[in-house]
């Protein structure tokens, strides 16, 4: 098109450009939205939100267990067995030990033995009152 013919102002697409136009850029739109938008579909958000709720559980039972693990008797005693073991045994010493075992919950917290294990190996010593108990999350 030239100057003389009116430029791009005269320009008129036909219904098939135009609706290959809306094609492509309805999926440019979605490969955008799924890769650098943080779409998701529902079965990843389902799955998404099972992992958000067994991790929950598990923080809260491990908190728990840190607590009845310092209050128990022989706090000082199970420490240092709990230190001793391999870092694969030390979720079995802590379900044996029933310090994950929470009133009204029947089943084993995925997850939440171990992450007792982990808060009590990064206490250096037990704390003097349990009431002072404090874990990282």
């Amino acid at each position: 098109m030239s100057e003389q013919d009116g430029g791009w102002s005269n320009y008129r697409p036909s219904k098939t450009l135009w609706a290959w136009s809306i094609v492509g850029a309805s999926a440019l739109t979605m490969v955008l939205g799924f890769t650098l938008g943080g779409w998701v579909t529902t079965g990843r958000a389902n799955v998404m939100r099972d992992i958000a709720v067994r991790d929950a559980k598990a923080d809260l039972v491990a908190g728990v267990c840190v607590h009845n693990f310092v209050t128990a008797s022989g706090a000082a005693d199970n420490l240092k067995a709990l230190q001793a073991k391999s870092s694969w045994q030390r979720d079995d010493f802590i379900n044996e030990g029933g310090w994950t075992k929470i009133a009204g919950i029947d089943d084993t917290v995925t997850n939440a033995a171990e992450a007792c294990a982990d808060q009590l190996m990064k206490l250096k010593e037990l704390p003097k009152s349990p009431d002072a108990v404090v874990t990282d999350s």
